[in-house]
């Protein structure tokens, strides 16, 4: 198990032209792996500074020291995570942040040199990778699955059939998936860049069509990819076979979620609760996956079992300062967010196996209920409603009947040719499905773009998004226009109630959010025949033109319009700044009562550290008083001792002076008796 936390990077891009032409200001400075933001209301407070694992500076040119290039990004991210890809570990990079911030740049970037994105340069190292083995007992193989989710709903992009909402489920084994989702065998990178276009393709036309806008949705492009060793005695593949001295088969899931712009919902819930509970390094946090489809899927990408790379895209404009203040915030929660990493090893033979087992088992209950299975398939013995011993059908019996298992079993025992096979036929399905909706293809499978009927009218889209516009080719048989009763339909600005002759070039708006462009090819003929010497009108009549065509029809100027548009948008962003100052007030309050606690525990250690230290000095000095004491004591009885052998010696010196006193005494008298005997 390897733990880490999510790798965040942080990228700025160049001024657009909106931006350009507003004169915005740059608010973000970038200083190593230091990201600053300044506040152009109140420019002399202090800029509030992020720090990241990178900072990608890519605001001005090239031949700036500081920039960075598309190769630098994926040389510092995705190279990495493709490499922890070939050790076994699940993969997931993902884009974070508002509408337009380069997210899809960085992640898909451009069919040009040198401004590939990080999937493309992944996809391409991942083949250059592969193509250099030399071991003939190491195989890969490589599958890619594309989805889009629009208002909580999953629609596969590579499958021309599949045009319902796909259901997601969790298996207890795999996790979330979602059911039916095509996953078809690529062995090229012009194999993985032709399905990529495709499937791009597609949701642009399929959204067009249910009247959807594109650029509120999510897209989530998947690569399974899996290593096989073959065991050199029996020559087995370890996916079906589980041999004891094999390395085993491994497998990743790279995951990009493009286009994440339902900002701060559930996704910045997600990564809130998951900085949360790994700063209180707490198990029973709740964490919101399930409220929405896209964390769902991502389960296991966002502090579960993979190595995850997050990419905030920030817009260096003033006008954008909530939005990428907003931004930065969640990048820098979710820096603390730690995921464990599983190598998987044999995982798809461990499943089998357990699939198997669950299969096995439901057969013995069926047969023990009197029911023949044949080819999958239940077949009753006895009548309907009836079993040999009178009991309930089965159907009631089997709490534990699931029928997606054995889907799953079956799209994991197919071979590799077969599904070659399977992908070969929904590229032909989805080529000619393309072609029916406008979309031309070559005969090498490469997209050339959107054509038009060439003799019927018909209704060409125009769209803010410039890659959106003429996406739309709506075939009319009739060229008269009739607006229905409580439907706003314009045609060149005015509005109409009644039905009208539509001709060529003219702009219709339906609603707020439609707008077309009139194309009559035989009229389109004759006026080129009739003004074939003249020069075209300058300005081209798209989605813009359309629009101010439409507001000063109606009087409204647009100036006034586009300032109270931004006075709502500051409201709004205000109420989010308030609510996300609101919860940073909460957390930082929280931190600092923490804090708190743990200066008011230090400082009462300290002052049980002094009281213990003035304990062991009054014991240390009422040792030295006993011992002086003690001392004083023995020297008092050695005085007495002293003075006792003094009295002695006074005493002795007494004694022996009586006796001499005596002994001359003695002699006097001696010698006074002989004095007088003589």
């Amino acid at each position: 198990v390897m733990a880490a936390s999510v790798k965040v990077a942080v990228r700025v891009r160049p001024f657009n032209s909106r931006e350009s032409n507003r004169d915005a200001k740059c608010v973000i400075q970038m200083q190593g792996k230091t990201t600053c933001i300044v506040n152009p209301k109140q420019p002399k407070d202090s800029a509030k500074n992020f720090t990241f694992d990178y900072s990608y500076w890519s605001h001005t040119a090239e031949d700036d020291l500081q920039f960075a290039s598309q190769r630098q990004v994926y040389l510092d991210i995705g190279e990495e995570m493709l490499l922890h890809a070939f050790e076994g570990y699940n993969v997931c990079i993902f884009a974070y942040g508002q509408t337009g911030a380069g997210k899809s740049y960085t992640m898909m970037g451009k069919q040009e040199p040198g401004q590939q994105g990080i999937i493309p340069q992944m996809c391409e190292d991942l083949f250059k990778r592969t193509s250099e083995n030399t071991d003939p007992d190491l195989s890969y193989s490589v599958e890619v699955s594309y989805m889009e989710i629009y208002c909580e709903r999953v629609r596969d992009l590579l499958n021309p059939k599949s045009a319902g909402a796909l259901r997601v489920r969790e298996h207890p084994i795999m996790g979330p998936y979602v059911e039916d989702l095509s996953k078809l065998a690529v062995t090229s990178y012009s194999d993985i860049t032709h399905l990529m276009d495709c499937g791009n393709k597609a949701r642009t036309v399929a959204a067009t069509n249910m009247n959807e806008t594109s650029s509120r949705s999510h897209a989530v492009f998947t690569i399974i990819f899996t290593q096989r060793r073959r065991d050199q005695l029996t020559s087995l593949d370890t996916e079906k076979v589980r041999v004891a001295d094999s390395s085993g088969a491994k497998g990743m899931r790279l995951k990009e979620g493009a286009n994440i712009n339902k900002s701060l919902t559930t996704l910045g819930k997600v990564i809130s609760a998951l900085a949360e509970m790994s700063s209180k390094k707490r198990k029973s946090e709740f964490i919101p996956y399930r409220d929405s489809v896209l964390t769902w899927l991502l389960k296991e990408n966002l502090g579960g079992n993979s190595r995850t790379a997050m990419i905030a895209a920030l817009s260096p404009a003033d006008i954008s300062y909530e939005e990428t203040l907003s931004t930065l915030r969640y990048a820098d929660r979710a820096k603390q967010i730690r995921c464990n990493a599983i190598i998987n090893e044999d995982p798809n033979a461990r499943l089998i196996r357990e699939l198997k087992e669950e299969v096995s088992r439901l057969r013995e209950i069926l047969l023990a209920q009197g029911l023949k299975v044949n080819n999958n398939r239940v077949c009753p013995a006895l009548p309907a409603g009836s079993t040999p011993n009178g009991a309930p059908p089965i159907t009631d019996l089997v709490p534990g009947h699931n029928p997606e298992t054995e889907k799953i079993i079956a799209e994991l025992n197919e071979t590799w040719e077969e599904k070659l096979r399977k992908t070969e036929s929904i590229r032909l399905e989805r080529e000619t499905l393309l072609a029916e909706m406008g979309v031309s293809i070559k005969e090498d499978g490469g997209t050339v773009g959107v054509f038009s009927p060439k003799g019927t009218p018909h209704l060409v889209n125009l769209n803010e998004d410039p890659l959106m516009s003429e996406y739309a080719s709506l075939s009319l048989v009739v060229v008269t226009l009739e607006p229905l009763e409580g439907a706003e339909t314009y045609v060149n600005g005015k509005q109409i109630t009644e039905p009208t002759v539509l001709k060529q070039g003219n702009r219709i708006v339906m609603g707020k959010n439609h707008v077309f462009r009139f194309n009559h090819p035989e009229q389109a003929r004759l006026e080129r025949e009739r003004s074939a010497n003249c020069e075209q009108q300058g300005e081209p009549v798209d989605w813009s033109y359309a629009q101010r065509e439409l507001l000063e029809n109606q009087g409204i100027d647009i100036k006034l319009e586009m300032d109270k548009r931004l006075q709502d948008l500051e409201l709004q962003y205000r109420r989010e700044k308030e609510e996300a100052d609101l919860l940073l007030e909460q957390h930082r309050l929280v931190r600092e009562r923490d804090r708190q606690t743990e200066r008011e525990r230090d400082r009462e250690s300290e002052r049980d550290r002094e009281r213990q230290t003035e304990r062991q000095t009054e014991r240390e000095t009422d040792r030295q008083t006993d011992r002086e004491e003690r001392e004083r004591q023995r020297e008092r009885q050695r005085e007495r001792q002293r003075e006792r052998e003094r009295q002695r010696e006074r005493e002795d010196t007494e004694r022996e002076t009586d006796r001499e006193r005596e002994r001359q005494r003695e002699k006097r008298g001696q010698r006074e008796r002989q004095t007088e005997r003589e």
